[in-house]
């Protein structure tokens, strides 16, 4: 979402080092890990330079910021926690020593019945985060997991692995989650989540924002605490990255639902810079010095996120994007969509398209992420093929007038790619095909057409919009751009201006969509509605309401 502010003031030892390391240079594997050493501060001799603290030392609970599970397979899962007994402080409330931690997994909630366990580091280099990938598990269970170190035990968290890729699961449901500003309200659908029976979470980006977080939380308006004045400034480091991560990780009800499910995330613009665009950022700097904003934003996420270790960054590159299994019933193809797309057309923003929008040449996920996609699709025996991403797929005209004005940012701004991406799923013969999308703060359902422009043509697929969590605080059922929208889009089904989160379950005859919305986030506590449910048909691509 584009919103206006000041530009940053980037840190002077960012703006030093951009001088220093030419963008050629930062994209080999030298100059990358010069780079990332730098932005990192990591010693010269990596992790095996600290030395390993005493964890009977540790007075305060260092499990401040809870525990995660996520990208479950048939026989593995990724549990990931972070040791921070001060989570607000730079340094979490640790000193630069390695920490041991034991993890459990178990069958039961009460750890009778111990099914995996381990030990694990906690590296002062990656912000004492732990990341273990346990295997040899049993494919399509549900377990349980906990951290211990010293005399402390986390809370229990509970995960599940995925069918094998050749089992016949009959079923399968997930949340659609996105955008959580904290400073515009309280996380009070993840509660409900939290609560929620589904097998999965799907974090469709802006699990982070880089803007300033007051004394008061914002829109949260705390009376009962006052939050330090670091997080009151935009992030660009590391530190300020990690700092706004412990933020958003020590909210309640964000906890209770990382806890209560695995998660499945990508990232969007947020996580780093507003609306950035591969190596340019938002703003008038050199890219040079973005970059090195980048390599910490996708540092950090990576320590703060349940991801597996190919997913590990090198400097200001990450491959985000990856392909899950769900038996024979579903692939889920994750998309990145920000770190190797061309740059918006005509300058952002909501645009008339020109010649530009349709240029083959432009890119919305890059030739290789591009052709991953097209070649899975090909190779693909699952019933449903889903794929989460950020921005909006389908075609979204604002004005009844012709010509409309679109998104520069979404899809509409890179039409070409969006072709390309279509005329291969009708290639591959995909029948059920399923995108999911974040990022506008609202809830939509969309009919993908062949032609947007013609409302008889062809239904290819669907679009789940996923609303936000809280960005954009309270919201409305209808925008005011309500009637406009509905009918410049005639295959836009849905259109809600609510907080919430969509539950999709999958079977093997249709998939249905409950939007479930909350009334208010501005104060805690509020209720959760469905304020539309809709099913689409196996073999029969659509949104028909129920």
């Amino acid at each position: 979402m584009t919103i206006t502010r000041h530009a940053p003031q980037h840190a002077p030892e960012l703006r030093a080092a951009a001088r220093h390391i030419g963008r050629r240079s930062f994209l080999t594997v030298t100059g990358a890990a010069a780079a990332l050493a730098f932005a990192v501060n990591l010693p010269a001799a990596g992790t095996a330079s600290a030395a390993e603290l005493d964890a009977r030392r540790i007075d305060d609970d260092p499990f401040t910021l809870g525990v995660a599970s996520g990208d479950p397979r048939p026989g593995s899962v990724l549990l990931w926690t972070r040791l921070a007994p001060a989570p607000y402080q730079p340094d979490g409330g640790l000193p630069a020593e390695r920490v041991t931690v034991h993890w459990e997994l178990a069958h039961d909630e009460r750890f009778s019945r111990i099914a995996r366990r381990g030990t694990a580091f906690a590296h002062p280099e990656f912000h004492h985060t732990v990341h273990v990938q346990v295997s040899r598990l049993d494919a399509d269970r549900v377990y349980y997991y906990r951290f211990r170190t010293g005399t402390w035990i986390s809370e229990t968290g509970r995960t599940r692995t995925a069918p094998e890729p050749t089992g016949a699961a009959s079923s399968l449901t997930f949340a659609a989650v996105s955008c959580q500003a904290y400073a515009d309200g309280y996380f009070t659908p993840y509660r409900h989540l939290a609560q929620d029976d589904v097998d999965v979470v799907l974090h469709l980006g802006d699990y982070l924002y880089e803007y300033a977080v007051n004394s008061v939380g914002g829109y949260r308006n705390y009376t009962d605490r006052t939050l330090p004045a670091h997080f009151n400034h935009e992030t660009v480091t590391l530190e300020d990255y990690r700092l706004r991560y412990a933020l958003f990780k020590s909210d309640p009800d964000l906890r209770a639902a990382h806890a209560a499910h695995p998660f499945v995330v990508t990232w969007d613009d947020h996580e780093t810079e507003n609306n950035y665009a591969g190596d340019t950022p938002e703003n008038s700097v050199p890219p040079q010095e973005f970059l090195l904003r980048r390599a910490a934003a996708y540092r950090a996420y990576w320590e703060n996120q349940p991801l597996r270790s190919p997913q590990q960054p090198t400097g200001p590159d990450m491959q985000l994007y990856r392909r899950l299994q769900w038996g024979r019933l579903a692939q889920f193809d994750v998309l990145d969509t920000r770190q190797y797309r061309s740059n918006q057309a005509y300058g952002d923003g909501s645009q008339i398209p020109g010649p530009e929008v349709d240029d083959p040449a432009r890119t919305m996920t890059g030739a290789t992420q591009e052709r991953w996609l097209l070649d899975g699709w090909r190779s693909s025996k699952a019933l449903w093929n889903v794929v989460p991403q950020q921005v909006t797929f389908s075609q979204r005209k604002f004005d009844l007038t012709a010509p409309s004005r679109v998104s520069m940012d979404a899809w509409d701004g890179y039409r070409a790619s969006r072709r390309r991406v279509l005329d291969g799923a009708k290639t591959a013969g995909i029948e059920n095909l399923m995108v999911l999308t974040g990022d506008v703060h609202v809830g939509y359902g969309f009919d993908i057409k062949d032609d947007f422009d013609d409302p008889d043509s062809a239904t290819l697929g669907t679009e789940i919009v996923a609303t936000s969590i809280a960005s954009g605080r309270d919201g409305v059922d209808k925008p005011a751009n309500w009637d406009a929208y509905m009918k410049a889009n005639p295959h836009m089904r849905f259109y809600n201006g609510r907080r919430g989160y969509v539950t999709v379950a999958l079977g093997e005859q249709q998939a249905r969509a409950d939007f479930k919305t909350v009334p208010y986030v501005t104060t805690p506590g509020a209720p959760v509605t469905t304020a539309a449910s809709f099913v689409t048909e196996v073999g029969e691509p659509g949104l028909t309401q129920v």
